[in-house]
């Protein structure tokens, strides 16, 4: 393998984290806008991991598991725990923001790697672009939430 994958596997695993944050989230939302783009985003988000997958067994890198990140299932655990113990919606936007700051810096730590193909860092760029406007998105909706 001429480039180190691990950085783009880490972006697939926190993608994996954000499907299923945002499925998760999304149940408990009360806000049927915000139900809605969650459902929506969760969607996207698995899309981005397998067009990733796809780009990287291209590349001649490993197949991901689905799994995600550990740190992802904690805050997910976490999320849901607040959701039963009556958490608000802006509750629960906070968690989701959070769990955007993570992908955040999952895509800028890969695209500072100077070796990741260009067929590649091309797609990470595009879908940097969604994140972070899903980022800006979910803050907005945290912010409106606020009391």
């Amino acid at each position: 393998m001429a480039f180190e994958t691990k950085a783009v596997r880490t972006v697939i695993e926190v993608l994996h984290d954000g499907e299923k944050g945002f499925q998760s989230l999304g149940r408990e939302l009360k806000d049927p806008r915000a139900k809605s783009y969650f459902t929506e985003e969760a969607a996207t988000r698995g899309r981005f991991a397998s067009d990733l997958e796809s780009a990287l067994s291209s590349a001649g890198g490993k197949a991901v598991a689905e799994g995600g990140t550990t740190s992802g299932a904690i805050h997910r655990a976490w999320g849901e725990l607040k959701a039963k113990m009556g958490g608000s919606d802006h509750t629960l936007l906070e968690t989701a923001e959070q769990g955007e700051d993570a992908a955040k810096k999952a895509y800028e730590e890969v695209l500072k790697m100077r070796d990741v193909p260009p067929p590649i860092q091309s797609l990470l760029r595009e879908q940097q672009t969604h994140i972070l406007a899903s980022h800006d998105k979910v803050k907005a909706m945290r912010d409106s939430t606020a009391v």
